[in-house]
Parts: C-alpha cells; sequence; structure tokens
C-alpha cells in the first residue's frame, strides 16, 4: 500500500494528519529514538510529543522507552477495534445530528409554508431515485407490487442485496403480478426464497414501497399504457402515516404466498405451488404456464386434489388445503 492510501486510510479512522505522518516515518525507520523521528517528520517537540501520544492512545505505537526514547508501532489489531468503533459512533452520531437539523428545518418550514412534503420525480431520475431507497432502509421494507413495471435493470438485485442486509421486507403482490410473463420465477420467487414475506390480494390499491417509518415513493403509473415515468416521494406527515395504515390493513387481508418453497404436509412442491397459485386468484391458463402442463393436466391434478380433500369445487379445495396447512 502506497503511503499516500494508507494516510488516508488512517484519517478514515480518524487519525490526524501529523499522527499519520509519524505513523508513516516509525514503519520505515522504528525501532528508532524519537529525536529521529522527529527529524524525518518535521515535527518540533511539542507537535511531535503530541502526534505519538496520539499513536499511544489509538494503540497504535508504544510508550518511549524508560532509559531511553527509543520508540516503534504496534501490532494494530486491538487498536484498530477500538478506532472502528469509536469512528462507527461518531458516525452514527453524526447522521442523528443532521437529520435532526433538517427535521428542525422542515418543521420550520412547514409551520411557514406547509410545502416540500411530496416531491416529484421523473424519467431517468427515477431508477437512482429507486435504488438509493432500497440502499437506505436500515429495519423494514413494505411494498404494493403490481403492473406495470419500470424498466429498472438492478431492481431484483437491489431488493435480494436489501434482504441479505437483514432488512425485514414485507410485499403484497397483485394477482396480475403473478400473471405477469415471467415475473413470478425471475423476481417473485427468488425473494420470497431469499426471506421475503410475501401475500396476494386480488388488486392493491397503489404501486407503493415505504423505506421504514421515513418516506414513501408512490408510483404514478398508467395501465393502459403500460407506462411507469412518475414518482412521488412523501416525507413524514398525515398522507405518510396513512399509506403505513392502508398498507398494513391490506397485509391483513392479503393470503400468504410462499412461491415454490417447500413446507412440511406431505404434499408434492408442484400441487402446492398449483394450491398457491389458484389460491391467489390466477387462471387457469396463467396456472398452466407457470407449472408447465396443458390445461387438461392441470384439470387431472385439481380433480385429484379435490378427492384427497374431500372437496366439491375449487371454494372447498381452498379452505380444505388452508385447514391441512397446505397454504
Amino acid at each position: 500500500m502506497t503511503n499516500v492510501k494508507l494516510g488516508e486510510a488512517l484519517r478514515l479512522l480518524g487519525i490526524d494528519q501529523a499522527a499519520a505522518r509519524v505513523y508513516l516515518t516509525l514503519l520505515e525507520l522504528a525501532p528508532a529514538p524519537l529525536s529521529e523521528i522527529a527529524a524525518a517528520t518535521g515535527l518540533d517537540g511539542a507537535d511531535l510529543a503530541t502526534a505519538y501520544g496520539e499513536l499511544i492512545d489509538a494503540g497504535l505505537a508504544s510508550a518511549a522507552e524508560k532509559n531511553g526514547d527509543v520508540v516503534a508501532p504496534v501490532a494494530p489489531a486491538a487498536g484498530l477495534e477500538v478506532l472502528a468503533r469509536r469512528r462507527a459512533a461518531e458516525v452514527e452520531k453524526s447522521r442523528i445530528a443532521v437529520a435532526g437539523a433538517f427535521d428542525s428545518f422542515r418543521r420550520q418550514r412547514l409551520t411557514a409554508y406547509n410545502d416540500h412534503l411530496v416531491e416529484i420525480v421523473t424519467g431517468d431520475a427515477i431508477g437512482p431515485r429507486m435504488r438509493h431507497a432500497w440502499a437506505s432502509a436500515r429495519h423494514q421494507i413494505r411494498q404494493f407490487d403490481s403492473p406495470p413495471y419500470s424498466l429498472v435493470p438492478s431492481a431484483i438485485d437491489d431488493a435480494l442485496a436489501t434482504l441479505a442486509r437483514g432488512v425485514t421486507q414485507r410485499v403484497v403482490y397483485s394477482r396480475q403480478s403473478l400473471e405477469h410473463p415471467d415475473r413470478l420465477k425471475q423476481a417473485i420467487e427468488p425473494c420470497i426464497n431469499a426471506g421475503e414475506q410475501a401475500r396476494v390480494l386480488p388488486s392493491v390499491p397503489v404501486k407503493l414501497l415505504i423505506i421504514d417509518e421515513a418516506y414513501a415513493l408512490v408510483s404514478l403509473s398508467i395501465k393502459e399504457a403500460d407506462v411507469h415515468n412518475t414518482l412521488l416521494v412523501v416525507q413524514p406527515c398525515g398522507v405518510l402515516s396513512a399509506l403505513i395504515a392502508l398498507f398494513e390493513q391490506s397485509w391483513q387481508h392479503a393470503l400468504p404466498f410462499h412461491g415454490n418453497t417447500t413446507r412440511p404436509g406431505g404434499l408434492p412442491p408442484a400441487d402446492r405451488r398449483l394450491l398457491w397459485l389458484l389460491a391467489g386468484g390466477t387462471s387457469d391458463d396463467v396456472i398452466a404456464r407457470e407449472l408447465g402442463i396443458s390445461r387438461r393436466t392441470l384439470f387431472r391434478r385439481l380433480q385429484v386434489l379435490m378427492a384427497r380433500l374431500g372437496a366439491a369445487n375449487r371454494f372447498q379445495l381452498a379452505l380444505q388445503a388452508q385447514h391441512n396447512g397446505w397454504l
């Protein structure tokens, strides 16, 4: 590593420029007397003592011997851990301070103008704003998912990366989501298998993404034209509270959906998937397409399942399947 890069790394850990210069010199000359270190760094006695004292406090250098002034760097493992934790705490404190300052600004603006509660994002700016939203989530993402879909190539990768960070992700899919070509296999099931909690409704009231309790993204899509080119960013206010309440109410009424995952109950995965698609209101043609079977084979499987559960129709089949823990 070059001296420039190492100096930058030390700076990011909270070591000031003078102390970083002393540390680099120690790596080149130590063990050596402090007088030699002073000559090499160009620091006078007081400045050198301050800089070297900072390295000692950080656990990166040893104190001078009692009967001499020979100094040297020490193994940095413990010191780096302390520095990293201290730096992380400082960053978190700074984040809270900046967020608090902006909240104060917004309250003052609301008192005077009552504006900036909703931001409009359009065109090419939508993709980066969506990516930033996924990356900024700290605890939970709540989402209504339905067509039309924006052409953001990294959307699924962003969702999977957010799940990998341990962020809870709850999504209510519309029936049209399950029926959209390849959406189930390429987007929905990978996320469910990665830990997403998914449920299904016949339809959802709006395309929505809620990031923690911080803000929401609302899509102004035109279904008839399959257009998705305007996004509303809703900041904390009564509208955001209403959107959160709307999601939670819809979540309670939605049917759990487990995609292609295998669960206990003695039912083959293909039949379980058939039942989930059926319970989600998916059409026969779409179910047959997703399972890779003909409509005739689909009807035969349904008849076998109804006979197995003693169901006279599909409605009873869904009830019995749920009763037996298959849904």
